[in-house]
């Protein structure tokens, strides 16, 4: 089993023509939610590890969970409000979010009892190892399952609007770094943070419309392009490749550190290249939408007639 830590929340993404008050459509999202909703379509075992409202926006983020097979027995409950993230589309498809987190009910997670035995792999990231108090939880979490032997996929995705004291945030990731085993950047991600650091077994970098790269402490690197698709939206697409790597590391039996650092390229350029396809298809439609197993295996990431490369991850 994979579980994923952090924070679900309602993506308020705009509608029709541009306004300046355009309709909002509320969509289930948070990098988190959206990573293991993308492994239980994949059909990876994953389990949700989190604090979700008892609103009316909490019971349908837990329907979608339990919709794509997630496992929701880590999941607590308390009655604060749904964190909102009102998203901005921009003309190519990147997404800009402001959030309404106050004291919404993912901020107050605690730290579980130990994960089950059969748990292989933790992916934490995003807002939830930024909003307090249950960041430090998180990082708790992180620090705990690492020192037992899981793998540990780590994913920034910086919002750094919620970041109060930037300095003090780059000074806590790279206090994180020792117990990941694999980074996932984008190039903004690595811009604001001062470039890619080193220290995890591999770390993923996500390049927009040129693709991802991976590069390893072996000394490996490996480059693939993204995959040609018209694009929606870019909501969610880094999410999926986060899913995507891990459900592609678990099938050549690779979540230890160890076995990570014994890909070869060959395995590396099959990993990435189905990762930039899952993410392909998460472009194509609006809002955090992975696909199914059953669209990659038909090859439903490849637009008939593209307008150009989907972004692969943001």
């Amino acid at each position: 089993m994979i579980v994923v830590a952090g924070e679900s929340l309602i993506d308020l993404v705009p509608q029709g023509a541009a306004t300046p008050l355009p309709a909002l459509l509320p969509r289930l999202g948070g990098g988190p939610y959206n990573t293991a909703v993308a492994l239980g379509r994949l059909g990876s075992p994953v389990a949700f590890c989190s604090r979700v409202s008892t609103d009316a926006f909490g019971e349908a983020l837990l329907g979608g969970l339990r919709a794509a097979g997630v496992d929701v027995s880590l999941v607590q409950r308390g009655p604060e409000p749904t964190t909102l993230a009102v998203a901005a589309i921009g003309s190519d498809g990147s997404a800009g979010y402001g959030f309404y987190a106050q004291g919404s009910a993912d901020r107050l997670f605690e730290l579980p009892g130990p994960l089950p035995e059969a748990v292989r792999a933790l992916a934490l990231g995003t807002c939830s190892l930024v909003l307090e108090p249950g960041a430090t939880a998180y990082e708790a979490l992180l620090r705990r399952e690492a020192g037992r032997g899981v793998f540990t996929l780590l994913d920034p995705n910086i919002r750094a609007g919620l970041i109060p004291d930037a300095d003090a945030y780059r000074a806590r990731f790279t206090g994180w770094l020792p117990f990941v085993s694999l980074l996932k950047l984008s190039e903004d991600d690595a811009e604001w943070l001062g470039g890619v650091p080193e220290g995890p077994e591999a770390v993923v970098l996500t390049r927009g419309g040129s693709g991802l790269t991976v590069r390893t402490r072996a000394g490996t690197e490996v480059s693939v392009p993204a995959a040609p698709v018209t694009v929606a939206d870019t909501i969610g697409a880094g999410d999926t490749v986060n899913a995507a790597l891990l459900h592609g590391l678990a099938a050549r039996d690779a979540l230890s550190p160890a076995a990570l650092s014994a890909l070869d390229a060959a395995a590396w350029t099959e990993v990435l290249t189905f990762a930039a396809r899952a993410a392909a298809v998460t472009c194509s439609r609006t809002g955090a939408e992975p696909p199914y197993a059953w669209e990659l295996a038909r090859g439903a990431a490849a637009d008939p007639e593209p307008d150009h490369s989907s972004p692969a991850g943001a």
